[in-house]
């Protein structure tokens, strides 16, 4: 990648506050030329398409020190000297996330900073929608690629993540390990699947496979705004925004209006303070939907995210209602197993292990043998077959040697895909059915303790973000880097 229009910054806020001009500039600058083509077919010239490019972030490490900082951060870690680089998109948006991982970059290591203009263009759907006013222009989405940036699949890509990328001699190092086209790409794509703008999606993040938790995620999240919890608005698909303002029936009225059934994976978001807000998403059924939206919300870099959904229980010994804290995955889902085998262990973090026995204790008032009658924590079977009781016969063997406890379609990739984009990851399910003991899903067969089971695990999944929010220098594991990791986080 070449800069343009380099200059060198002596703190990260200064460098932070010209990426942003930066990119203010470029995308007003496509704005324009997109209304002039619409209203009068001025095609754009080289030298204004010149300027439609994404800001550009460099990092310069020049003198090796002869003893590195001693730190047990996963981030902020320069392991060579040389030039690191990345493009950058909505710098103002990630603001926070850049100067908190170039601070020590500069305070450890006396690294530079440097931005400038990228050689990469910003396509054109990424900075506007208007679909609507182009269609009344008649003109076709091919003709505006003739003249203007479009997404392209060749620039799109997780070498980095993967460990596919290959440095050739002089390049740059990189610098993070998603660049601006990369992240562009996955929040339009959180737009379409959550219905609502990504802008509102929390670092604190719970993903459920059943949509019993939003009803009480909802319910809580009224409670919690304007009570001195720090939350401040409840944002439901469709961008409808919920806040102190609203009483208790204009709350359920808006509730009613949110067209969340359009969309396939509706988020919530609860708001708060600096990264202190929590993102409810409903991802549906299977590793399919696990991946596809954690590819996405890799992007934003979130702090942790949590499956807490439903689960068949394997032990006699469970009841419905118990809880399974997975401690380890037994990996069926197939979809991750050309990006990480199954032969690469998937490691449990001590650290959200730890909270989520400690929030089961909180929040059920239970302790030593009283808890775990209610929870066992093993192995988690994650099988991409929903009907694999219909094959028990050839599951059995493998079910029985990995001595798992319970059987879901989304925790193995979840935590899989934690461990191949680095995000902290952890799973905590609740016991719905026990097929192997003919207690199966019936229609009606859900009662009041089930009811209340649901309840109190989301309960437990909040507060044990709640207790990671108060450890999270210590959350980003190290277990998740790699051996040419990126220093960005």
């Amino acid at each position: 990648m070449t800069m343009r229009q380099t200059l060198k910054h002596a703190t990260p806020a200064e460098a932070a506050d010209r990426l942003e001009k930066l990119y203010a500039q470029a995308s007003a600058a496509l704005t324009a030329a997109l209304d002039r083509y619409l209203n009068k077919r001025a095609v754009p010239s080289a030298e204004t398409r010149s300027k439609f490019n994404y800001p550009a972030l460099r990092v310069i490490h020049r003198q090796e020190q002869p003893q590195r900082p001693a730190s047990r951060r996963s981030f902020g870690k320069l392991a060579r000297q040389g030039v690191y680089e990345t493009t950058v998109t909505h710098p103002g948006a990630f603001r926070g996330y850049l100067l908190e991982q170039l601070e020590p970059l500069v305070a450890e290591y006396g690294a530079e900073i440097e931005t400038g203009v990228s050689s990469q263009e910003i396509p054109y759907p990424y900075v506007i929608e208007r679909a609507e006013e182009i269609a009344s222009a008649n003109v076709p989405a091919s003709e505006l690629a003739r003249y203007f940036p479009t997404p392209r699949l060749s620039a799109v890509g997780d070498e980095l993540a993967d460990g596919l990328w290959r440095r050739k001699e002089g390049e740059p190092y990189p610098l993070a390990l998603f660049d601006a086209v990369r992240t562009d790409f996955s929040l339009r794509r959180l737009v379409h699947y959550t219905g609502s703008d990504w802008r509102h999606v929390q670092r604190w993040i719970l993903l459920t496979n059943y949509h019993r938790y939003v009803d009480q995620f909802v319910r809580w999240g009224f409670e919690q705004i304007g009570n001195g919890s720090g939350y401040r608005r409840l944002v439901l698909p469709g961008n409808i925004v919920v806040g102190s303002e609203h009483s208790p029936a204009e709350a359920e009225a808006l509730l009613a209006s949110s067209p969340w059934h359009r969309y396939q994976m509706p988020a919530y978001h609860l708001t708060g303070e600096g990264d202190s807000g929590v993102t409810l998403i409903n991802i549906g059924v299977g590793p399919s939907n696990a991946k596809n939206i954690t590819d996405h919300l890799a992007v934003l870099r979130p702090n942790c995210w949590l499956m807490v959904g439903h689960c068949a229980g394997l032990r006699d010994s469970q009841a419905i209602g118990d809880y399974v804290l997975a401690h380890a995955y037994l990996r069926q889902d197939r979809i991750l197993d050309e990006l990480v085998p199954t032969s690469v262990p998937i490691p449990a973090l001590a650290e959200v292990q730890v909270a989520l026995q400690r929030a089961a204790a909180q929040v059920t008032g239970q302790a030593g043998d009283a808890l775990k009658e209610r929870l066992r924590t093993g192995t988690v079977v994650t099988n991409d077959d929903r009907n694999w009781e219909l094959r028990f016969t050839q599951e059995r063997k493998r079910i029985n040697l990995s001595r798992a406890i319970a059987v879901d379609m989304e925790s193995g990739t979840i935590a899989a895909q934690g461990f191949r984009l680095r995000v902290p990851y952890g799973t905590l399910l609740c016991v719905s059915d026990k097929p192997l003991h003919g207690e199966i899903k019936l229609p009606g067969a859900a009662n009041a303790f089930y009811e209340t089971a649901i309840a109190q695990h989301l309960k437990i999944g909040l507060a044990a973000l709640d207790l990671l929010k108060e450890s999270r220098d210590s959350l980003h594991s190290r277990k998740l880097r790699s051996f040419d990791e990126p220093p960005f986080r």
